[in-house]
């Protein structure tokens, strides 16, 4: 018997689910490895992003560490952490002689004034090489203080702090004569640049950050300090009319217009100004006719010559400079006038109530003080006279709101504003000397309550012959006591590396 096997067809589809799951397979795993990939640029990007932020604001903290540092209010300023550092008040600091603050880790050296140097300061010459300057090998220096009880601060690595010309910023600045001084400095009067030595330097901070992984920054201010910038028109002024004007007696008593400047090289030399400043003709007159016959070429300034004639120094200033124009700007509670802005926090050092016997500091040549003697931020204010007596030397701006009295051996050197009450007396002998610039202004009632308009003022010393040894402009000591309060930022770039 014949057995037939039947014969089967194979079908087309085998194996094809081998093949689609092999396919979906290659398919997870090319998803798989660009996410993987994604992930990694994603990280790289962050942590790009984390260390191009990082650098930034380490770089950044440089330059405000400079910038607070420049501040005579700071407890950390230069001025008081290292004395010396900075040219002394009054002088500005010449173009092609930078600082440096330098902030190096544990075991590192910071030198970048060497060009062979780990961070060196490759932007200094650049800047300088056109005005005939190069980097000074080696440079002044001090330590950051950004490290605080061993931890490390911020990881800059250096800051420099250096004058500007209008070369070095390929900027013609005011007056605007189409040519860029090399040497001159940069000056900011509160409006725009200008190279008229008019309000105050203008300071370039550069700030270099480099992190452990290599990333760098390079920023810059330009900056300037801020705040009431006092001009006076002579070494004694009166603004206001005259209550009583008697002068001393004592050939050894000047009042003397002409800049002395021995406080300082604060160049140029200010054109010579009246011994005695009034507010017009009726007031120069009232002086005059205090003065003894004897005494009046003890009054030298403009319009006289040393050995001075016989007539006095004494001239009508028209107008009187700005803020000493009104009581609204010069003592006024709100808006503020220039004696509420200088007793603000941030800028005056004391506010000492009176009747006061003493100062709380008298301040040194290198460190200058603003003390207010009062309360003039209400009205009324309260009793701000002051009386200084025996032997004082003292240096800064001193703003008394009531009645100033010397007597004896009392100098002081800077500013002082006897604002309120507008009476100064000199009462007995003394060698003591003024060195800056005076200014008297009767501003409030004798109940110390706000005047509508500025009233007669008194200036007395005894009648005798004898007193101390005067009043002579400074302009050194004036720069030196104005009341800067902080630096402004006027521009803020980075530099390409």
């Amino acid at each position: 018997m014949r057995v037939e096997s039947p014969i089967r067809k194979r079908r087309p589809e085998a194996g094809i689910a081998l093949l689609i799951a092999i396919f979906v397979l290659l398919l997870i795993s090319i998803v798989a490895i660009a996410l993987i990939v994604s992930s990694g640029t994603e990280s790289a990007l962050a942590g790009n992003y984390r260390s191009a932020t990082g650098v930034y604001y380490a770089a950044l903290a440089g330059l405000e560490e400079g910038r607070g540092r420049l501040a005579g209010k700071n407890s950390n300023s230069f001025k008081t952490t290292a004395p010396g550092f900075l040219p002394p008040p009054g002088t500005p600091l010449a173009v092609g002689s930078p600082i440096y603050i330098i902030n190096p880790v544990s075991g590192e050296t910071v030198a970048p004034w060497d060009p062979g140097s780990t961070y060196p300061d490759t932007e200094f010459n650049p800047e300088f090489s056109s005005s005939g300057y190069s980097l000074p090998n080696p440079s002044p220096s001090t330590p950051s203080l950004s490290t605080v009880a061993g931890v490390q601060g911020p990881l800059y690595k250096w800051v420099r702090i250096n004058a500007v010309s209008e070369k070095s910023l390929n900027l013609d600045v005011a007056p605007y004569d189409g040519t860029k001084s090399l040497s001159t400095p940069v000056f900011y009067d509160g409006t725009q640049l200008n190279v008229s030595n008019s309000g105050a330097q203008v300071l370039e901070i550069t700030s270099l950050a480099v992190l452990t992984n290599g990333s760098q920054k390079l920023l810059q201010y330009l900056v300037a300090p801020t705040g009431p910038d006092l001009s006076f028109p002579s070494a004694l002024t009166l603004d206001g009319s005259i209550l009583n004007f008697q002068a001393s007696g004592n050939t050894d008593f000047y009042v003397n217009g002409l800049d002395q400047q021995d406080g300082g090289s604060c160049s140029p030399v200010e054109p010579p100004k009246p011994g005695i400043g009034t507010i017009n003709s009726t007031a120069t007159n009232d002086v005059i006719s205090g003065i003894q016959n004897s005494r009046r070429g003890n009054y030298i300034g403009i319009a006289t010559s040393y050995p001075p004639p016989p007539s006095p120094s004494v001239e009508a200033v028209i107008p009187m400079p700005f803020p000493f124009q009104s009581i609204s700007t010069l003592d006024n509670i709100s808006p503020p006038g220039l004696v509420q802005k200088i007793s603000a926090a941030g800028v005056a050092d004391y506010v000492v109530a009176g009747p006061a016997t003493s100062l709380p500091d008298l301040g040194s040549p290198t460190k200058m003080v603003v003390t207010i003697v009062g309360n003039p931020n209400s009205d009324p204010g309260t009793n701000g006279d002051l009386t200084l007596s025996g032997s004082i030397n003292g240096y800064g701006l001193l703003v008394v709101t009531g009645n100033l009295t010397l007597d004896g051996d009392v100098s002081w050197h800077g500013i002082i504003l006897v604002v309120g009450q507008g009476r100064m007396y000199i009462t007995s002998y003394g060698l003591g000397k003024i060195d800056g610039a005076v200014l008297i202004a009767r501003t409030r009632h004798s109940d110390y309550t706000s005047r509508p308009s500025l009233a007669g003022v008194t200036f007395e010393t005894t009648n005798v012959n004898y007193g101390n040894n005067g009043f002579y402009y400074n302009s050194c000591w004036v720069q030196a006591a104005q009341p800067f309060s902080f630096y402004k930022i006027l521009s803020f770039h980075e530099i390409s590396q």
